[in-house]
């Protein structure tokens, strides 16, 4: 289905990124990962402009062209006790600043038909305590990508994923891990790379600007005290 078509993966190393990266060459892709760990690829920090652009170039030289493009790249993680201005900032050049750089850089290489896929998260629209950098830059990608799709109308089709609990080690869980997950299980990099490359094929020609919550449906299970067996227990402090 992908056959010498040309897909950018960022963060391609690992978990998710990685599933996705080779779910594309199955299908016959040509695959560009870029990631601070190593690779067969680009090793390069996504914070830093220079890097963008040098990777950017080196796939346009090896390519001429690209079809797909997947933000995935996992930014930093603090909380407000202990993330710095520096540590918080970080985490929006990575999570935000590089997919938008990198939509612009290969926006004037996209072959007819491209799609980019941005990879967000659950906490887009929900919280645990101490995680405002990574929260924020996924909520501003999710944000983003109905932006771009209306920028880019008729030329990419952008759209977004957002993540549940995935288990980048296709850990089965039993007990209440699953139980508490309407869909019974916790999720693998599988569901979500299935569905980048859905978004990226001609079966999802009239989908854009959407955003995909796969989270075996956690974000839509209303959750009280004392109300259809969950309780709280309320640890002292």
């Amino acid at each position: 289905m992908f056959e010498d078509k040309v897909a950018v993966v960022t963060g391609g190393a690992r978990g998710i990124g990685k599933a996705i990266a080779e779910e594309f060459q199955k299908a016959g892709a040509k695959v560009c990962v870029i990631d601070l760990l190593s690779n067969d690829y680009f090793v390069g920090d996504l914070s830093d402009k220079a890097v963008l652009e040098a990777f950017a170039a080196q796939v346009i030289a090896d390519h001429g062209h690209v079809d797909f493009l997947v933000n995935n790249a996992l930014p930093l993680m603090r909380g407000i006790d202990q993330c710095s201005y520096e540590d918080f900032e970080y985490a929006l050049r990575v999570g935000v600043t590089a997919p938008f750089y990198l939509t612009k850089l290969f926006l004037p290489h996209f072959a007819p038909g491209g799609a980019i896929v941005n990879i967000s998260s659950s906490r887009d629209r929900m919280s645990q305590p101490q995680t405002e950098s990574y929260t924020a830059a996924k909520g501003g990608i999710s944000s983003l990508t109905h932006a771009l799709a209306v920028s880019l109308a008729g030329r990419v089709r952008v759209n977004s994923i957002s993540p549940g609990w995935i288990d980048t080690d296709y850990a089965v869980y039993e007990g209440p891990d699953a139980i508490q997950q309407p869909a019974g299980r916790v999720g693998n990099p599988m569901d979500i790379a299935n569905m980048v490359l859905y978004l990226c094929s001609d079966k999802a020609g009239f989908i854009t600007g959407e955003n995909i919550c796969i989270d075996g449906g956690m974000t839509r299970q209303m959750i009280y005290h004392n109300d259809f067996g969950w309780t709280l227990e309320v640890s002292a402090p």
